[in-house]
């Protein structure tokens, strides 16, 4: 599901060259899933969705990626990270992203954090700026060989 989402929801807002680059920036972090912080959302008993959030200091990436920091972070002065948010295809405009992103914020929220970031693909934007988020930065990652547009993005709970 994840390289479905990645190849043809990108595909309106980056070159061929970038989407595929995306493939070595994007990913799922399995830490995500030993912390008990990664949800699947289903439809028509259906994959349709999956996301998560993190108390760790990894604001995105997979397990392929150089960098990962497992430092626990500070809910007092520091925000939770929302990670790894993928909606299927097939299943866009349906809510999935919506549904998922509210189950992270309000776990990290339970967990005692009182903001959230994460680092937006330019096809999630729009789903993050409806549900609060600002732009704090944009950037470029050039892990995969060619630059791929990010945008970090926050909110308080």
């Amino acid at each position: 599901m994840m390289t479905s989402a990645i190849a043809e929801l990108q595909s309106s807002f980056l070159t061929p060259a970038e989407v595929e680059a995306s493939k070595a920036v994007m990913g799922l972090d399995t830490q995500l899933i030993e912390d008990g912080c990664y949800y699947l959302a289903e439809l028509d008993g259906e994959l349709a969705g999956s996301g998560g959030w993190s108390r760790r200091a990894t604001l995105y990436g997979g397990d392929h990626s150089a960098g990962r920091d497992a430092r626990m972070l500070d809910p007092a002065t520091e925000p939770a990270r929302i990670r790894a948010m993928y909606t299927h295809p097939d299943f866009v405009r349906r809510g999935v992203g919506k549904a998922v992103l509210a189950c992270c914020e309000d776990a990290a929220r339970r967990a005692g954090f009182a903001r959230v970031e994460l680092m937006a693909t330019l096809s999630g934007q729009p789903l993050y700026r409806a549900a609060g988020f600002e732009r704090l930065e944009q950037i470029l990652d050039s892990t995969g060989g060619v630059p791929v547009p990010l945008v970090r993005m926050g909110k308080s709970l």
